[in-house]
């Protein structure tokens, strides 16, 4: 109890400072989003400017202690502010538009990529002197030296202009309605090429990480008794060598899964996907600061909790780790 006491204390920790640098820094940056907005809109007169920096949180009349205030009593109610670039819409109603499309595509590639790269780096790890194996590691370092955006724009080349078997990018046909199977599987066709192109580009780091632990645990002595013993080899494969390895591997697939709220920048501009990258990068461009500073708070989070439970896990999967904590 005392090391989920700890580990609970520093995550909540953790997440107050990462909320008190989100609403600090947005507003020590230069400009002010309440008169970017006046900028771009007609027929508003300036005496509404202050009930506009009152909406956005910026309200100059308050401290910044009293705004700080306002801003976490708001973050508890679930109001993350008014976002500028599709005023007056709620920030909170554009991110359930983006975070849908953003987990469907890059969490289940995260989750699909590592799956593979872990069964990979296990049967090439443990037939390491065949050349299948050596071909394996060397055609996913190769493929793994080129930014995967430019393995995207490949892809779109051959398969949707080349030869046209998919679209091109977007989330799903325009011309259909959002319901039914015709949806789903336009969904899955437009899908199709930006998954592909995140699972075989973030295949090779899972691949050679779970390589190198596997080679480093079947050099452990328990593994040559194991064998000494006369275990099935799949039993010592599985159940020795494989679950050991895989506990290196587990704080970096937490850490990815809480990176996936973020997006995939480059790959969903590359696609055109409607994701929360191309949602920020857009934000960005129009100087959109709560709904930056949502995706930012958003990101964050997603990250520490995910750090915190591949911590659990690690306590639960690792017999030794339980004794440290005793």
């Amino acid at each position: 109890m005392k090391y989920f006491a700890r580990k609970l204390g520093l995550l909540l920790f953790a997440v107050f400072v990462a909320v008190t640098l989100n609403f600090f820094i947005p507003r020590f940056m230069p400009g002010d989003p309440a008169q970017e907005l006046m900028d771009k809109m007609e027929g508003i007169s300036p005496a509404a400017l202050d009930s506009i920096r009152a909406a956005f949180g910026v309200d100059t009349d308050d401290s910044l202690i009293t705004q700080y205030g306002k801003y976490l009593a708001n973050l508890v109610r679930g109001d993350l502010g008014i976002s500028i670039s599709r005023f007056p819409m709620p920030v909170s109603q554009v991110m359930k538009v983006a975070i849908p499309w953003t987990l469907g595509l890059i969490g289940l590639s995260t989750i699909f990529s590592f799956f593979l790269g872990t069964v990979i780096g296990v049967a090439v790890a443990w037939s390491r002197s065949s050349r299948l194996a050596s071909f394996t590691v060397a055609l996913f370092i190769f493929i793994r030296s080129f930014p995967y955006f430019w393995l995207g724009l490949l892809f779109i080349f051959f398969f949707a202009y080349r030869w046209p078997l998919l679209p091109m990018g977007h989330a799903y046909s325009p011309h259909i309605r959002r319901e039914g199977w015709p949806f789903v599987m336009s969904v899955l066709k437009h899908g199709f090429l930006p998954a592909v192109t995140i699972t075989i580009s973030s295949m090779g780091a899972w691949i050679l990480t779970m390589r190198n632990n596997m080679i480093n645990v079947l050099a452990e002595e328990y593994i040559t008794l194991a064998v000494a013993k006369g275990l099935p080899l799949k039993r010592i494969k599985a159940l020795y060598a494989a679950k050991n390895a895989l506990l290196p591997s587990i704080t970096g697939f937490a850490m990815s899964l809480g990176f996936v709220v973020g997006g995939g920048l480059l790959t969903e501009m590359v696609f055109g996907y409607p994701g929360v990258g191309l949602m920020l990068f857009q934000a960005v461009q129009a100087k959109d600061y709560p709904l930056m500073q949502a995706i930012f708070l958003f990101i964050s989070a997603a990250v520490l909790v995910a750090n915190f439970l591949a911590d659990v896990a690690i306590l639960v999967l690792d017999p030794r780790a339980r004794d440290g904590v005793k």
